[in-house]
């Protein structure tokens, strides 16, 4: 016979499930925010981006930085 399969199982998962779902829908989201701002950072003159990029937070500033030499500058 199969598994005894009980409807406390069948919640349980179905709690994990939407939660393994609900990790991966942020995930992709912060990387799509984190895109297009790297292309609208991309498209600002030097200046104005430098401006932008001193008011993030230090770590911010770097991985920015980096990300922008990583995708566009590095191709």
């Amino acid at each position: 016979m199969l598994a005894d399969i009980t409807i406390t199982s069948v919640v349980i998962w179905g709690i994990c499930l939407l939660l393994a779902a609900g990790v991966a829908w942020s995930r992709y989201e912060k990387k799509r925010v984190r895109d297009k701002f790297l292309r609208e950072l991309l498209a600002m003159d030097p200046v104005r981006r430098e401006k932008l990029l001193q008011r993030l937070s230090p770590k911010l500033q770097t991985e920015m930085r980096e990300h922008l030499m990583e995708r566009y500058r590095g191709s």
